[in-house]
């Protein structure tokens, strides 16, 4: 079948990829413009426009994907479907209409709906998530749902580990909906099971002692190794350390509560135990060497 798929982060990169050797092969892909990115701010291309560079496959940036000249060339590659995952841009209703378009979440619909649904499924401790082969509509992760599979979350997945068995099982029924397009039934989602997986943002980054060890030890997985959770250190200019390993101790078995606190060589934010951090400005280490590169000269 001819495709069109439209994506942009590392996840969309992997699926397209799988998608490029088969059947399946899109005759364009879309994503969206290089940004500026890291310390130098250089223009750098979402990872999706990188893969599909390295696979010699059609490529187009548009600035806005629901503009004329950008639905004119959609169009031009005469699509069976269009296939979109991850793309992090509004679809509107004129290319909505004009073609069949399927999206690969990462979630069990309706459960995380939104930006970040592998983030907040470990974040709130979910013992399984998914992916689900939906019908794009105009409302939010909100069109009937064609194939989904579960997948459990192991109690030591971070977003890493995790995001690299849904990019298999995404891809594998993505090929599967393809095959078996048009003949696919889609039965809508049920509306009072629907919640939603919101943007991460600076104060989810920031560990809250008031949330308990085990949540500050989910955040610290969910946000391991694209984002990156972090402690306040309550120096001049707001410096956070970051954080990347920890693990949740027996409630009252850590140190003080919403203090950094040395024990021996150990590591102690109240009950969380941090294991791997990283200072500010500075490279990653064990909670040893910071201990004894920082707390014990004060």
């Amino acid at each position: 079948m001819r495709t069109v798929y439209l994506g942009t982060s590392p996840f969309a990169a992997a699926i397209l990829e799988h998608l490029a050797a088969g059947p399946h092969r899109p005759q364009l892909v879309v994503t969206r413009p290089d940004r500026p990115a890291g310390r130098g701010r250089r223009l750098s291309p979402p990872p999706v426009a990188t893969t599909a560079a390295q696979l010699g496959l059609d490529l187009f940036q548009p600035e806005d994907v629901n503009a004329p000249e950008a639905r004119e060339r959609i169009a031009a590659a005469a699509p069976g479907v269009l296939i979109v995952c991850a793309f992090g841009a509004l679809v509107r209703q004129d290319l909505l209409d004009a073609h069949e378009i399927l999206n690969v979440h990462p979630s069990l619909l309706p459960r995380w709906r939104g930006a970040a649904p592998i983030e907040r499924a470990i974040m709130a401790g979910d013992a399984e998530t998914g992916v689900a082969i939906m019908q794009l509509t105009a409302g939010l992760d909100s069109g009937p749902v064609g194939l989904v599979r579960t997948e459990p979350i192991a109690p030591g997945d971070t977003f890493g580990t995790l995001s690299e068995r849904l990019e298999r099982v995404g891809a594998e029924l993505l090929v599967q909906a393809l095959d078996a397009h048009p003949g696919l039934p889609y039965a809508e989602q049920p509306e009072d099971r629907v919640t939603y997986a919101e943007k991460i943002t600076a104060a989810d980054r920031t560990l809250d002692p008031a949330a308990g060890a085990a949540a500050m030890a989910r955040t610290v997985r969910a946000l391991q190794p694209h984002i990156g959770a972090r402690i306040a250190l309550g120096e001049e200019g707001g410096a956070m350390l970051g954080v990347i390993e920890a693990r949740a101790l027996d409630p009252g078995t850590g140190g003080p509560a919403a203090t950094l606190h040395a024990d021996g060589t150990r590591l102690l934010y109240g009950d969380l135990e941090l294991l791997r951090v990283q200072p500010p400005g500075g490279k990653p280490m064990d909670a040893a060497s910071y201990v004894r590169g920082h707390l014990s000269a004060r």
